[in-house]
């Protein structure tokens, strides 16, 4: 059937004044590091949700930022893989130069399908891809070009999530810690008494660590419980501190509480809250930085990337230590030999004493923040 003249003239004249938009307008719109940054704190409240512990956690984190990142590299020179750089890691396939892609479209869907696949509620990702994708549709891509971005991003994320596989993660599930109850060593503490947390993590393969013995700790002061001993100052410390802690010590201690699972008892009833892990909290504060300090799509994604593979290579040199030591918690020893009643401002996590996952720099007055 032939439109009338002026049907054909009118949809002409709408087509001949729809304005395209050009590459540059929408890879701008794309890299708005805003969208990874409030894609980064929802993967952030699905590990809280699910209720990750915390190493658990920092490998999520490094697989998904890892792919982020190799997805974004394409379309940055300065930049370059991490491939051959981290230990057994090779480049994922590269795109095809011949053809156009929006990159941080790619990177966010590499990102979001590592996220999901190593989560448990998928339920959580459902609506919130859609929005998310649905924005990135509004910024005028091509059809062809999102389609090509998006399937590189998952063909990035696939050789991350290969990687992943063969990280000895999987082989250490269901692991339980065997407590000797020698002298001196770990035993679960209250209120909860819970299992060891992740006894074998020293055996997940690291990204930049040789192995997780390559920096040792100097080793911990000799269980004694003679007065005079170095072990006992130490425990006193503990001790006679938490008798006398001021507001703003108690704040600092709660700001920096990052145990993921806290149990509160209250009568016969027992309940948990979920809480942010130790590398969710310090990937929050590289998002601040990086809003504060305007940094764009690669420098925000970058820093997130090497922040996350940093994080999770400290904890397997510190689980290594913890574990291998496999040093009394100072609750234990006070609720045993002269207070049975005391109990830490916070929670005692469910891992032995030494080394101390973090410490806090006053002046030139190192304090251990026990984790």
């Amino acid at each position: 059937m032939k439109l009338p003249l002026p049907c054909l003239i009118f949809i002409l004249l709408v087509v001949g004044c729809t304005k395209s938009v050009s590459p540059d307008e929408y890879n701008a719109k794309a890299a708005d590091p805003q969208i990874f940054h409030e894609t980064a704190t929802h993967l952030t409240d699905v590990i809280i949700h699910d209720i990750f512990k915390a190493p658990v956690a920092s490998r999520i984190y490094s697989y998904s930022f890892l792919a982020a990142y190799e997805a974004l590299v394409p379309g940055h020179q300065d930049y370059q893989s991490l491939g051959g750089q981290l230990v057994k890691f090779t480049a994922p396939p590269k795109p095809d130069s011949a053809l156009a892609y929006c990159y941080p479209l790619a990177s966010i869907k590499a990102f979001t399908t590592v996220g999901r696949t190593l989560t448990f509620s998928g339920n959580m990702w459902d609506e919130y891809e859609k929005g998310l994708f649905e924005k990135y549709r509004k910024m005028g891509i091509p059809e062809d070009v999102f389609e090509r971005s998006t399937a590189y991003g998952d063909s990035v994320a696939k050789h991350v999530l290969a990687y992943s596989a063969k990280d000895n993660y999987k082989e250490i599930r269901g692991y339980r810690y065997t407590v000797t109850n020698e002298p001196g060593t770990w035993v679960p503490t209250p209120p909860a008494y819970a299992d060891a947390c992740e006894p074998m993590w020293n055996t997940v393969r690291t990204f930049a660590l040789d192995s997780v013995t390559q920096f040792r700790c100097p080793p911990p002061a000799k269980y004694d419980l003679g007065e005079k001993s170095k072990f006992m100052a130490l425990t006193m410390e503990v001790y006679n501190m938490s008798k006398t802690l001021t507001s703003d010590q108690k704040a600092t201690a709660y700001f920096w509480d990052d145990n993921a699972f806290v149990t509160n008892v209250v009568g016969h009833a027992m309940f948990a809250n979920k809480k942010m892990s130790p590398a969710g909290h310090w990937l929050a504060i590289i998002r601040t930085v990086a809003t504060d300090k305007k940094l764009d799509l690669i420098c925000s994604t970058e820093a997130y990337t090497l922040g996350a593979l940093s994080l999770f290579d400290a904890f397997s040199a510190c689980w290594d230590e913890k574990f291998r030591t496999v040093r009394v918690r100072p609750e234990t020893v006070i609720n045993n030999n002269w207070d049975p009643d005391w109990r830490p401002l916070l929670e005692t996590p469910a891992f032995p004493e030494y080394v101390s996952g973090g410490k806090l720099k006053k002046g030139r007055k190192t304090v251990t923040t026990f984790v």
